[in-house]
């Protein structure tokens, strides 16, 4: 998937991924996407209650060796 910015929150435990992504998302522009590595397990639900509240739509969440990537399209 295409993505406008990376950011990398992988040994970062609660809230700091999500604050992180916060931040990011701040620097993009409607209908840019950000991509999130994290290794906290707690960020899958973590990441969909942060899409549903901010209006950013969270494209696709996956996990690959105890890695989780999101894909975050900004509103």
């Amino acid at each position: 998937m295409n993505f406008d910015k990376e950011l990398d929150a992988r040994g970062l435990n609660c809230p700091l991924p999500i604050l992180r992504a916060k931040k990011a998302l701040a620097e993009l522009t409607a209908g840019q996407t950000l991509r999130i590595l994290a290794t906290d397990p707690g960020s899958v639900k973590d990441f969909q209650a942060f899409a549903k509240q901010t209006g950013n739509e969270l494209l696709s969440s996956a996990e690959k060796n105890k890695e989780f990537e999101f894909f975050i399209k900004r509103k």
